[in-house]
């Protein structure tokens, strides 16, 4: 697909290099980094995980193994400075698996954030039938619970949100019918429980030229809603190929594939497995690509960043 130039529109050309930030950073648990997202006037950045194995909370029975916390939708939710360093972290159970988050400033200056909610057991790991609103608190266990969900559209599975500040407005990317689609709501209506005039909606673009490769993240920035998408290295994906991972971009007025570009950004990186895309709202916006590095239980992670022009 031909790329396009970003013009005086706010769109991030996909087709700039990228430049790194974070490099083999470590999280709370030893697991892959799922999805992040930043508050940029505190100057924290936000990331989930799946919960590790071997933990055992108060009040449960036992400790949970790490496939158990996955099929449960047991997160841990991790406070970084933008230096990477660890400030505090949140446990999230039975939210879901972490595709998708958002950071909201209110206009008291609170910080909340978005997460699927209400994640469904199953062995192929729990996603969220709903999305959910809180306050970040340090050591915190928090239980979903459907009194606490909201459900922005009905019978839809697997929902994950994306905020964006710049224009007040929340993405939730979800499936229904057997269909992966997003919608757009004004932020306002959002934190209201209301749901019934989505500002868009429109089903999900490719985000990878092999519909087989795994969708590893999004982000919702102006008009625009970007994807990332790809796997970790492997058989059929070699490190001396760099990599498949392609990030892409979706104009959110019309729904069309307006630009996809494949990035080896972090290939020298073992493992690389990308995972997570946030906008970072500096003077000149930021397109961050998450990537998982290093072997099991021993999880890493590292940002890049595509910057507009």
């Amino acid at each position: 697909m031909a790329d396009v130039s970003s013009g005086d529109d706010g769109r991030i050309d996909l087709a700039v290099p990228s430049e790194r930030w974070h490099w083999k950073k470590t999280l709370k648990n030893t697991t892959v980094l799922q999805s992040f997202a930043f508050d940029d006037a505190r100057q924290r950045l936000y990331v989930l995980q799946v919960m590790q194995g071997g933990i055992r909370l108060a009040g449960e029975p036992r400790a949970y193994s790490g496939t158990e916390r996955r099929q449960r939708g047991d997160m841990c939710l991790n406070q970084l400075d933008f230096s990477g360093r660890r400030l505090g972290h949140m446990y999230l159970l039975g939210h879901g698996h972490g595709v998708g988050m958002g950071v909201e400033r209110d206009a008291a200056g609170a910080t909340w954030i978005w997460t699927e909610s209400d994640g469904r057991v199953a062995e192929s790991g729990a996603f969220g039938r709903g999305i959910t609103r809180f306050r970040f608190v340090d050591r915190q266990v928090r239980r979903s619970s459907a009194e606490s969900t909201r459900y922005p559209v009905a019978g839809s599975t697997a929902n994950q949100p994306s905020v964006d500040m710049g224009t007040k407005r929340i993405a939730v990317r979800h499936r229904i019918a057997g269909k992966v689609r997003y919608r757009v709501f004004s932020l306002g209506r959002a934190v209201a429980g209301d749901f019934t005039k989505p500002l868009h909606d429109f089903p999900q673009a490719a985000a990878h030229p092999d519909p087989d490769a795994d969708f590893q993240g999004f982000a919702l920035h102006g008009n625009y809603l970007y994807q990332l998408a790809g796997d970790p290295y492997g058989t059929g994906n070699p490190p001396s190929g760099h990599g498949n991972t392609y990030v892409s971009c979706i104009d959110i007025r019309t729904g069309k594939l307006i630009q996809r570009s494949r990035t080896e950004a972090g290939y020298s990186l073992d493992y690389r497995e990308p995972e997570g895309l946030a906008v970072r709202r500096t003077t000149r916006a930021r397109l961050c690509m998450g990537f998982a590095s290093g072997g099991v239980g021993e999880r890493r992670y590292s940002i890049y960043y595509k910057e507009r022009r």
